[in-house]
């Protein structure tokens, strides 16, 4: 059949039964996303004959003699179409995965609108939900998305000849190592990068200030990219479907992997007969535990692989929850592959099992893991289920409670939620050239799955490259190892390309989930609201594999814990073994969970002592001065980095609540209108070490490449980086080139999670860009004679009075620095220098940069270890109605404050804050992924998950603090997780507020909001 795609006309023979959207895609039309298959979010929207369709549900044969328009035939990168200028001029996407169809559907709406006069839905606030109710976004809250709708221009494009001076640069005091004249400073003897270590500062000879070295180190005028709301480079790829994704790519031969899945929660495979499988045309290899490694591992992705236990094997002969991997088909189609997994027979040995958290150390209890050594699986007590434990005190809690005027506790649980971004976990992999092993990946850690790939197959390092195009969201679910392992297995031993991508069924159902937990908190306090005691007792739920049990129990009852003084504490956590499905990282990393319940006991002690939530706060918080307190002193690592903003978002956020906005309660008796607030605090950065190198090179061409590790799934870091960047370098964004997330181009990155893409990597790229500054004036000093501190760089050069050179003139010298000896690899000796941002008195601690000229440029590479790591707090509020008949809750304000340090790209931190909001609410009304009493998830597609639609969501108001850290670069803390943190107590105050009884689950749906008033 025939039919027309953005004017071109293609011949296709569809499938029986085949989808519009595999059609496409099979065509190379890759603008054209999968993010349901259901019909449910509206990632996969084209135009039929102008009208928009969902193409994952449109049978194909139906397109025959019809007109296809996609994101990619509206427009071109050169020539937006209306709509698409709109989205990135109003910065209307995160990821971007869902920006394609969503740009489809925006277009579609804007030409009805044009077609019927009269139609004032473009103009009127209320109907743009209801148009826009089958298109999903997981990343934005939806806000920006509305403006590009109504024209709304967010981000700024700079060129060179426009900018202004911007905040003088960050990067703490620096010392120079090896100096970059030859020459040592004064009171500086012959240092090396071995002097830079804690304790032996006077070996690192004067400290120098940013005046003395980054006058030209740093730029002498800055340009005006940090702090400025700059677009994402790739905007306008992104708006015509034209940005690649994981799977946007055509392999010639490429085999497809289907995973048959266990129909038993607990099960030996006793035997599988793959004759049948193995017989079926198309089949290319059938994959059992026989054929897998039998090394343990951790899917769980960390710089230290040992911070979670090894319990996990790439395929095993005991399945320990309903959807576990029993074997692989590797065939030419998806559907020969299926076709064959229905084919195996598989024999099992059905085990008992144990679905409630509550009962998995007791003695009977059917055990998980009981055939592994505790000490070399890292599991704290195999013959008991757990998987880790802490039990602590600070003080006598018993005392504190005995001397407290008021007490107050509860126990709150919380439910499972997916991550549910929009682009499902997917990889590619195949053998290259040189017989090397290379996977193209929807991953956060990159790096950390090469090395565990290497560990799992006894691979060299360097005979794996594992890299990552544009990721279409990530939210902690993808530091995890969930395809590559399978897809290199199949590679290995097919030698032929291979592809695995996960339904959204499996996403709901195998991918890890997050942590549910049952957190009990009980608080004693004076009459005056100081607190006397405070104990927290904390049982997650890590399912049936230990991946991030450790990691997120430990981290739930860290900065939960620590914001508030009290001269008593004790916590009593465990992470247990269920035979559900297992759980993983999520947005907070267990800090959601445990804030939940404890900033709901702190408005339960508010209420009894008759005080303002905020004020228990302010009394209560931890401030500069004092101890952070678990139930020990956190070490010398976690500090405040030399700022403080929670006073000034506790104040933001009172007086946006009692200033209101306007917004009017619904009229009726049935109504009930209440405020909350809660505060949260977060680390900058995962403890432990989180380790990143950045490399720039100013090319003979003049060009400027920086080079990074970390992966860009909606996290701004490209963004960003290129702003760092350009800032040093006193250019604009535009003129540098960014590759990122590639184990052969790239230098090491821990990887993008922890939020750490902007305050360690960032501070790489900086570091880097700021060496490479300075080496620029110190070029032009040896080749002119004039001091390297009389240059000025800008776009184009340095220029001093009436000389100048160009960038191509400085990366072609071939002049010697003096001191340095030329040799046909290197034109000036490598140096070193040390930024040093640890606070005074403290020792060592910063970003390195190593600065060479070869003769293919010059490049410097900097390097941020994360040991030093600051704070950084948000407080949310919210005005609601909750309706007493049905317990449908509305909430008429919404308002966060967030201590985000010095604003790097104001919009996009907006954006992460609001898009952290959305989460929250949507977790906290809306989402819960339900499981049956066998162990079945019943939540399998997204129409029964909900994740939340723009009209679910109010618009949030984002106040941020006047404070800048002493850690982050320009002083800029992250502010990617955060914002999650305080959003479901905040809201389950303020429903306790309005109706006077205390939600202790989530969500708050209304059937069960419903329940609640009706006891």
């Amino acid at each position: 059949m025939k039919f027309v795609v953005n004017g071109s006309e293609i011949e296709a023979a569809p499938r029986a039964g085949q989808v519009l959207r595999t059609l496409l895609r099979e065509n190379e039309h890759f603008e054209v996303k999968k993010g349901c298959d259901t019909g449910d979010c509206g990632a996969c929207s084209v135009l039929v004959d102008g009208t928009p369709v969902h193409s994952c549900v449109y049978p194909a044969h139906r397109i025959e003699g019809h007109e296809v328009t996609t994101a990619a035939g509206l427009g071109t990168l050169e020539h937006l179409s209306p709509v698409q200028q709109k989205f990135v001029d109003a910065a209307g996407f995160q990821c971007g995965f869902c920006t394609a169809g969503m740009v489809v559907t925006a277009t579609a709406i804007a030409a009805e609108a044009d077609k019927a006069d009269a139609d004032e839905r473009l103009t009127d606030p209320a109907e743009l939900p209801r148009l826009l109710k089958n298109n999903l976004c997981r990343c934005t809250g939806y806000r920006s998305i509305h403006d590009a709708f109504h024209g709304v221009t967010n981000v700024t494009e700079k060129s060179t000849e426009n900018h202004t001076q911007a905040p003088t640069p960050r990067l703490g005091e620096i010392r120079r190592l090896r100096p970059l004249s030859g020459k040592e400073m004064p009171g500086e003897g012959a240092a090396s990068t071995e002097d830079a270590t804690p304790g032996a500062p006077a070996a690192l000879g004067q400290p120098a200030t940013l005046d003395d070295f980054a006058q030209h180190a740093e730029n002498p005028a800055p340009s005006p990219s940090v702090g400025t709301s700059e677009r994402a480079p790739a905007g306008a790829r992104i708006v015509t479907g034209q940005e690649r994704y994981t799977l946007d790519v055509a392999v010639p031969g490429l085999l497809h992997l289907v995973v048959l899945r266990s129909p038993h929660a607990h099960a030996r495979i006793v035997s599988i007969d793959t004759a049948a499988a193995e017989n079926l045309p198309g089949v290319v290899a059938v994959l059992t535990h026989h054929d897998a490694p039998e090394k343990y591992f951790s899917t769980a992705r960390h710089e230290n692989r040992t911070d979670d236990p090894d319990d996990t094997r790439v395929l095993d002969s005991v399945v320990r929850f309903m959807g576990q991997r029993v074997a692989v088909v590797v065939a030419e189609s998806v559907g020969i592959a299926e076709e064959a997994c229905r084919l195996l027979d598989v024999v099992y040995e059905v085990l008992p099992a144990n679905f409630n958290p509550a009962l998995a150390t007791t003695p009977g209890t059917p055990l998980l893991h009981a055939d592994k050594d505790a000490e070399e699986a890292r599991i704290a007590d195999p013959s008991a289920n757990l998987v880790a434990a802490m039990h602590g005190e600070y003080g006598d809690v018993a005392q504190g409670l005995a001397e407290a005027d008021v007490t107050v506790s509860g126990t709150w649980q919380t439910q499972r939620i997916s991550a549910a971004a929009l682009e499902t976990h997917a990889s590619i992999g195949w053998v290259d050239d040189d017989g090397r092993l290379v996977l193209r990946s929807s991953s956060q850690v990159p790096f950390l799955v090469q090395k565990e790939l290497s560990r799992l197959f006894d691979l060299e390092l360097d005979a794996i490259r594992v890299f990552t195009a544009r990721v279409g969201g990530g939210f902690g679910s993808k530091q995890e190892i969930q395809t590559e392992d399978l897809v290199a297995l199949a590679v290995l031993k097919t030698g032929r390309p291979v592809q695995y991508e996960m339904t959204r069924t499996d996403e709901l159902t195998v991918v890890p989930c997050r942590h549910p937990m049952a957190v009990s908190v009980t608080l004693g306090a004076s009459s005056t609201g100081r607190l006397t005691a405070f104990a927290v007792k904390v049982l997650s739920d890590t399912g049936a594999y230990g991946n991030h049990g450790p990691g997120v129990m430990y981290h739930s009852c860290s900065e939960s814990i620590s914001l508030y003084n009290s001269p008593n504490k004790r916590v009593d956590a465990e992470a247990v073994y269920t035979n559900n499905m297992p759980s993983g990282a999520f947005r907070g990393y267990g800090l959601g969970q445990v804030i939940f319940a404890v900033e709901s006991a702190m408005d339960d002690l508010a209420i009894r002592l008759g005080m303002n939530p905020f004020e228990l706060r302010r009394l209560n918080a931890v401030g500069p001065n004092d101890p952070l307190v678990i139930t020990h002193v956190e070490g010398d690592d976690l500090s405040f980095g030399g700022s403080y903003g929670l006073d000034q978002c506790l104040d933001l956020a009172e007086r946006a609540l009692t200033t209101g906005n306007g917004v009017e309660a619904p009229t009726g008796a049935e109504w009930r209108i209440g405020e909350g607030m809660a505060a949260s605090m977060i680390a900058t950065i995962p403890p432990r070490g989180h380790f990143a190198e950045a490399s720039i090179t100013l090319s003979p061409l003049g060009e400027y490449t920086l080079n990074v590790g970390t992966s860009e799934f909606g996290n701004g870091t490209t963004t960003v980086h290129a702003q760092l960047a350009a800032t040093a370098l006193n250019t604009t964004a535009d003129r540098i080139t960014v590759r990122q997330s590639d184990t052969d181009l790239v230098p090491y990155d821990t990887g993008a999670f922890g939020s750490a893409g902007t305050v360690v990597a960032g501070k790489a790229s900086l570091a880097a860009a700021a060496a490479l500054a300075g080496r620029l004036c110190e070029v032009a000093e040896s080749l002119t004679g004039v001091a390297a501190g009389e240059w000025m760089l800008d776009s184009h050069g340095l220029t001093t009075g009436t000389r100048s050179l160009s960038l191509a003139e400085l990366a072609t010298a071939t002049a010697t620095l003096p001191g340095a000896e030329a040799t046909p690899e290197t034109v000036a000796q490598p140096s070193t220098v040390v930024f040093n941002d640890a606070p005074e008195g403290e020792p060592f601690e910063g970003a390195v940069a190593v600065v060479e000229s070869t003769p293919t440029g010059i490049t410097a590479t900097g390097s941020h270890a994360g040991d030093h790591r600051s704070i950084c707090f948000n407080v949310q509020a919210f005005r609601v109605a909750v309706n007493t008949l049905t317990g449908d809750i509305r909430i008429l304000q919404s308002i966060q404050a967030a201590d985000a340090g010095f604003v790097i790209n104001p919009e996009q931190c907006r954006g992460q804050i609001e898009g952290g909001v959305a989460q929250g609410i949507g977790t906290s009304m809306y989402e819960e992924l339900k499981i049956g009493p066998d162990g079945t998830v019943k939540t399998r597609v997204f129409r029964n998950y909900h994740l939340p639609q723009m009209a679910d969501l109010p618009p949030t108001e984002v106040y941020f603090t006047s404070t800048a850290d002493d850690l982050g670069p320009y002083g800029a803390k992250s502010m990617s997780e955060a914002p999650f943190n305080p959003v479901a107590p905040a809201l389950a105050n303020a429903v306790r507020n309005a109706v006077g009884i205390r939600p202790y689950e989530l969500p708050l749906s209304r059937d069960r909001v419903w329940r609640m008033l009706q006891g």
